[in-house]
């Protein structure tokens, strides 16, 4: 009989976690071994259980997903991980990737990609969703200064890009990151600094111009 292929679920809602862990248990050759909330847990836990594929969402409190993810793949380059998100816009699809995802599937998605997202990447093979295979197969940005400073944006930074974007304001912002209103104050005006722009509302032309947000 084949090992099972052992599973770190990463998401700050447990009923979420309770979902997946019941969906991936009843396929008899998956286990999950350990779950984080937040990315500091993500971080300690793979250290401490080293599963073969971590499910991790983007949205997490704390450093964040993109930063959990770039931070266990520093300390382990054969880390696989599967990003779970409700965002299937690109600039999250390729700031996964580039962090060292080794797949990517939306919440949307039907339960068995997630089945079989998880076997492939046991297997070293990557996965994305067919959608978002699509859409980065047809891909053509314009790679003007705004979309290259985007880029340089760090993983706590985009995040509070994205936010900010949506609309919420620094102290929602911090709320829901769970970071102090001072931190966010600076990431804000870093962000800004490197996007050059000097208002929220050219945040959210940005963020739209880019797919980060839909209109």
């Amino acid at each position: 009989m084949n090992p099972k292929i052992t599973v770190m679920l990463v998401d700050d809602h447990a009923v979420v976690r309770a979902g997946y862990r019941l969906f991936l248990s009843q396929t008899g050759n998956i286990e999950v071994v350990c779950e984080a909330a937040r990315g500091e847990e993500a971080c300690q836990y793979y250290l401490d259980y080293r599963p073969e594929v971590t499910v991790m969402d983007l949205n997490l409190p704390g450093i964040g997903g993109l930063a959990a993810l770039r931070r266990i793949v520093a300390r382990d380059p054969a880390a696989k991980a599967l990003m779970f998100s409700i965002h299937d816009e690109l600039m999250y699809v390729t700031r996964a990737l580039e962090a060292g995802a080794k797949g990517y599937i939306t919440k949307s998605c039907a339960p068995e990609l997630l089945v079989e997202a998880v076997v492939k990447i046991a297997a070293d093979e990557t996965f994305l969703e067919p959608d978002i295979a699509q859409k980065l197969a047809y891909q053509s940005v314009a790679r003007n200064e705004s979309q290259v400073a985007l880029n340089t944006l760090s993983a706590r930074e985009f995040d509070v890009f994205c936010l900010l974007a949506k609309g919420l304001n620094t102290r929602e912002v911090a709320e829901e990151l769970q970071l102090g209103y001072k931190t966010v104050s600076n990431y804000a005006s870093l962000i800004k600094d490197k996007l050059n722009v000097n208002t929220t509302t050219d945040l959210v032309r940005l963020a739209y111009q880019y797919g980060v947000i839909k209109g």
